[in-house]
């Protein structure tokens, strides 16, 4: 390899790794991705994109090339039969989109691609060292080991993450205590499993989602081996599903096995040193609601321009701290809201009240739309610059054509009110040019403000207080709190 030496290294080509690939790529940051598999696996873990990463991709432009993909619809199952009314959603995409995790990837990495990242399959990092200049790491390579030289490594290979382990990294949490065989297998008789929920006469159920092709089966497994990570073999899945059935459902083919349990962690620190966390590397939880590929693709979408940034010499090392604060928090929500969904599915009768209440909260007009914006990640708020109270402050700017154009290139965007923005703002911005672009946008588009400052990953970043005192200052404050600070003014000739 000619190269040794990149900006960032992103351990791991999943959703994550390569959505933060794409970010820097666009930055113009020198990206490379490793990846332990020398080819993409031939199963597929996930189906969906929701409404949050819908949201976020758009903001790059990219939304339409997942839409293409797959079909949408208005509602997701949550607990019990009841199911989120996606459709009751303030956001631009009111719906789930059916999607393969598979191809999610491939669409990244095509992007990733295009914007010059170097992915580097059948590589796998095998630990590193950190120095006051950067990092080396240690990698296994097809054609024997490399020691690679980077600025920044991004750990996003998984729970078992080697980064967040090399690096020390304390991941608490609670141990799986229950444990589900899922399984994509053909059915000697394709009829035997409607989709959805089949209840066998013991207490036990399967639930059935049928593929071109195949049906995946996900059943509890009561009594798992000693040893967890044991492999799912034919055999064993067929005892399990029999038993739960209560009958011989017989499978002719199997295409993937797997066990999961619904182990809850969270990252210590999602940022130590140059070393820094993402996706289920940062936290792992119970599979309620299928959200994992979403919680990566939404940490790397606020990671990447802030190490963007950081990486090109233009904003301090605290602006990373914002990546933990943020994200933390956010994954903090994650684990509440799927061991929530897992106990209540997991409880049986106990917890039937609260399943039908949760239920009808969930279909209930005044509190369908929260509900299913909590459990999305739709409502998501981050902590806002100089707050005062503004609805729109930590918020995704709402979905009414705002944000310019120039926004998809990563940058930020200014938008300011036509006739109310004193031209202090406007001159006061100029320092960040190539940064954040200013749009003015026509009069009263801006409630109860004249100027608001929209973070690359849509969120809104400021909102001016009313009336233009010190119009300037705190749009600089705001600028530089952000982006950065300015660029130095040119020196007279």
């Amino acid at each position: 390899m000619p190269d040794t030496h990149t900006d960032v290294l992103v351990a791991g080509a999943g959703p994550a790794g390569l959505t933060l690939a794409c970010e820097l790529g666009l930055a113009g940051v020198r990206t490379t991705v490793l990846e332990r598999d020398p080819a993409p696996p031939g199963f597929c873990r996930g189906f969906n994109l929701n409404a949050r990463s819908l949201d976020l991709l758009e903001h790059r432009g990219l939304a339409d090339r997942f839409l293409a993909e797959g079909p949408t619809l208005p509602a997701t199952a949550f607990v019990g039969t009841a199911a989120l009314d996606l459709a009751a959603m303030r956001t631009r995409h009111p719906y789930v989109l059916g999607i393969a995790q598979t191809r999610v990837e491939e669409l990244l990495a095509e992007r990733a691609e295009e914007l010059g990242v170097r992915i580097l399959r059948g590589h796998r990092l095998t630990g590193f060292r950190e120095d006051g200049e950067g990092i080396t790491a240690d990698v296994t390579a097809p054609d024997g080991p490399l020691r690679l030289r980077c600025d920044w490594l991004a750990g996003c290979d998984g729970g078992r993450s080697t980064v967040r382990k090399a690096a020390g990294i304390a991941f608490p949490g609670t141990p799986a205590r229950r444990f589900t065989l899922l399984g994509d297998v053909v059915l000697a008789d394709p009829g035997a499993l409607p989709f959805g929920t089949t209840a066998g006469p013991g207490g036990g159920s399967v639930f059935t989602i049928p593929r071109p092709g195949y049906v995946r089966l996900v059943t509890a497994e009561p009594d798992p081996p000693e040893d967890r990570d044991e492999p799912v073999t034919q055999a064993r899945f067929q005892e399990v599903l029999d038993r739960a059935l209560g009958r011989h459902v017989e499978i002719a083919e199997v295409r993937w096995l797997t066990r999961f349990g619904d182990a809850a962690r969270l990252a210590e620190r999602l940022c130590a040193g140059r070393v820094l966390l993402v996706g289920d590397a940062a936290h792992i939880h119970p599979p309620a609601g299928s959200v994992g590929v979403n919680a990566a693709i939404d940490d790397a979408m606020n990671l990447g321009w802030k190490l963007a940034l950081v990486a090109r010499g233009l904003a301090p090392e605290r602006l990373l701290e914002s990546y933990h604060t943020e994200r933390h928090a956010a994954g903090a929500r994650l684990l509440r809201d799927t061991r929530a969904q897992a106990l209540l599915a997991a409880e049986g009768e106990r917890l039937a009240p609260v399943r039908d209440l949760l239920g009808e909260l969930a279909t209930a007009e005044g509190t369908a739309g929260h509900v299913a914006e909590t459990i999305t990640g739709v409502n998501t708020r981050y902590p806002a610059h100089d707050e005062h109270g503004h609805p729109w402050e930590g918020r995704m700017i709402p979905g009414d054509g705002l944000l310019p154009a120039p926004a998809r290139t990563g940058g930020g965007a200014l938008l300011l009110d036509e006739a109310a923005a004193p031209a202090a703002v406007r001159e006061a911005a100029a320092s960040w040019n190539g940064r954040v672009t200013v749009t003015a946008v026509p009069s009263g588009r801006l409630p109860g403000t004249y100027a608001v400052l929209v973070r690359p990953d849509g969120h809104v970043g400021w909102v001016a207080r009313p009336g233009a005192e010190a119009a300037g200052g705190a749009v600089r404050s705001a600028l530089e709190w952000w982006f950065g600070p300015p660029a130095p003014l040119p020196v007279a000739g």
